[in-house]
């Protein structure tokens, strides 16, 4: 069965979770020390590179107090290669239901992706209450989000996808939100410079949301 409880009681720690696409080992653990200096210990590292699951490595050997995050979880076997790797929690951008299946065997929390309200029901029907909703301004942002509440009020989401700061506190003051997830905290040309003071302030403002 999903672990909603698990789950849900990591995304209470922060009202961001910063989306993090990192290749470097070293430039990951540098970035997770200047986001939980910043109060953001929960992070979501994408497997979209071809090191991420090195950098998740690193992070969980370097900063054991950040509480990792694997997302753009696809398959089964990434599912595993992302458990050995240290993930405390799994991120997908969609749903199905060999993924359900094998987040289950692994013991490790799934949050997955949606983007209607059948998604959301299937989703339910499998255990899963807490759930991902992306892309989200694409997909209707906060009005749609919004909408999901009374007819749905047994779900709780994580919005990700086209959030920035201000947006951000437009879906954090939904009864139905958790938290967002957002790569807004990490500019690119702020990570490329290793200007990591400004990552945390970032992170602080983040931190200061809810």
């Amino acid at each position: 069965m999903p672990t909603n409880a698990a789950l849900l009681a990591i995304l209470k720690r922060v009202p961001v979770i910063p989306v993090l696409t990192v290749d470097d080992p070293y430039e990951a653990v540098s970035l997770a020390r200047a986001l939980v200096a910043g109060g953001l210990d929960v992070l979501e590292v994408t497997l979209r590179t071809d090191g991420a699951l090195k950098a998740i490595e690193a992070m969980a050997r370097e900063v054991p107090e950040a509480i990792l995050g694997a997302g753009t979880v696809l398959t089964a076997s990434q599912v595993w290669e992302a458990k050995s790797a240290g993930a405390n929690f799994l991120v997908s951008p969609g749903s199905t239901i060999k993924l359900s299946e094998a987040a289950a065997q692994s013991g490790t929390p799934l949050l997955p992706g949606v983007a209607t309200a059948s998604e959301a029901m299937a989703m339910a029907e499998m255990g899963h209450h807490v759930l991902k909703f992306f892309p989200a301004e694409p997909a209707g942002g906060t009005a749609y989000l919004k909408s999901l509440g009374a007819p749905l009020p047994h779900l709780t989401f994580c919005p990700t996808g086209g959030i920035d700061a201000e947006k951000a506190k437009s879906y954090l003051a939904l009864s139905n939100v958790v938290c967002v997830g957002g790569s807004w905290v990490t500019p690119a040309d702020a990570v490329k410079a290793g200007d990591w003071p400004r990552i945390t302030e970032l992170a602080k403002q983040c931190a200061a949301l809810r």
